[in-house]
């Protein structure tokens, strides 16, 4: 992302996503625009996979240490 430019949030990505998506259903696209729609669409998909990966992640970090502190109580 360039200078300036806020990190979408995981639900603003699968908006963004939902918005590629149908303007990849249009019949008056074409075919370059469509490639390009798609490209895009698949960054986004791949960026927020990356973000379920690590909140996961948090998740499981989160349970050790809450999993630790009831075995030492």
């Amino acid at each position: 992302m360039g200078a300036g430019m806020k990190t979408e949030t995981f639900e603003e990505k699968l908006a963004h996503s939902k918005e590629l998506l149908e303007k990849l259903m249009d019949p008056e696209i074409t075919l370059e625009e469509s490639v390009k729609l798609y490209e895009e669409g698949l960054k986004n998909i791949k960026e927020a996979q990356k973000m379920i990966e690590e909140a996961k992640m948090k998740v499981s970090v989160i349970d050790r240490e809450n999993q630790q502190s009831e075995d030492e109580a």
